[in-house]
């Protein structure tokens, strides 16, 4: 079954107007705020109309000649729903991908596997005894990672690492309605108790609507649409919530925002291996910086001995780390402390 959908925002004197080829679906005039939730909301729809078991799907990339990314190393990993959209955020694309294609796609997240309808992969089993440490809170790590991956394309580029933290918390703790308490503990504990220039961000990117700031505990309402459709299961999203707060083995509760959003997005991606890897557009996209930002915050992260190297392969576009206490255990003869190729 052919698995592509695709959305186009088209502009009108009122707003942009929501266009659909594929169920011949126009909307009238969107405002700006709710044309990005209103997008994400119809795709949702067409993938939960057309859900297939997870071995009947295919890399529909590859179907069609691979002609969305640039050329790599082939399909490969599990399929994917892949959320693209082009440069001016006019149009939308909702496909089947293998994870090696979503990767090499430039604008693209991965949709959380939350939404009802989908089956999760199994995680591949660990090859290594150094997997052991990795066990606790593995699911957490992937709700995570998922969710990082969602929101690095849902939020424009413009929204602060704090805010993304903010973000996060608030996606993972949202109940059917949209509504998010969040007690001041938790602000307090985040170090953004008090900060409403996080919650302009939010509010101007129309990803939620602006808190009363006088009420305690503090009340949220959302406005991503996609968020709202997580399954049930509100526990485990919570528990995951818990883990962004401390990802284990990179905790770093006093330490600025942007390096606690780089770590966090480092440990939503580390397995059991002596050394990790991730793309270096994945690092730039899910933390809101440029490759150089990202780079100057690698090497504070070595500096302070939360790394113990890392090293960025610019022919893949890969981002290798390795962490202090798996350095004695490495495959390969190591890397020296904050080397870049």
């Amino acid at each position: 079954m052919r698995r592509i959908w695709t959305v186009e925002l088209r502009p009108r004197p009122g707003g942009p107007a929501l266009v659909c080829p594929t169920c011949t679906a126009h909307t009238s005039s969107l405002t700006g705020s709710s044309a990005r939730s209103a997008v994400l909301a119809h795709l949702a729809r067409h993938a939960r109309a057309d859900a297939l078991p997870a071995h009947l799907r295919s890399c529909q990339c590859q179907a069609r000649g691979c002609r969305w990314h640039p050329r790599h190393r082939g399909c490969a990993g599990p399929v994917l729903l892949a959320l693209t959209r082009d440069r001016s955020s006019r149009t939308w694309r909702l496909a089947d991908t293998c994870a090696a294609c979503a990767a090499a796609t430039s604008n693209t997240a991965v949709v959380p596997d939350t939404l009802p309808g989908f089956t999760r992969p199994p995680a591949p089993p660990c090859p290594s005894a150094h997997a052991r440490r990795f066990q606790a809170g593995l699911q957490e790590r992937v709700r995570v990672r998922e969710m990082l991956t969602y929101l690095g394309a849902a939020l424009p580029r413009f929204p602060s690492p704090a805010a993304r933290l903010l973000a996060l918390q608030c996606a993972l703790r949202t109940d059917i309605r949209g509504h998010v308490r969040l007690p001041a503990g938790l602000l307090r504990g985040m170090r953004l108790r008090g900060n409403r220039e996080l919650w302009l961000e939010l509010a101007h990117a129309g990803w939620l609507v602006l808190p009363d700031f006088r009420a305690l505990p503090g009340q949220v309402r959302l406005l991503d649409a996609t968020v709202l459709d997580q399954a049930a299961g509100r526990r485990a999203r919570c528990r995951a919530a818990d883990w962004a707060l401390r990802p284990v083995p990179l905790v770093l509760p006093t330490a600025a925002p942007a390096l606690r959003l780089t770590a966090l997005v480092l440990a939503a991606h580390a397995c059991s291996r002596a050394e990790d890897s991730t793309d270096m557009d994945i690092l730039t996209r899910l933390c809101g910086h440029s490759p150089q930002q990202t780079g100057e915050l690698l090497d504070r992260l070595v500096a302070t001995r939360t790394l113990e190297a890392w090293q960025y392969n610019r022919e893949t576009d890969e981002v290798f780390w390795q962490l202090p206490q798996s350095q004695a255990q490495s495959h390969s003869a190591g890397l020296p402390r904050g080397h870049r190729v």
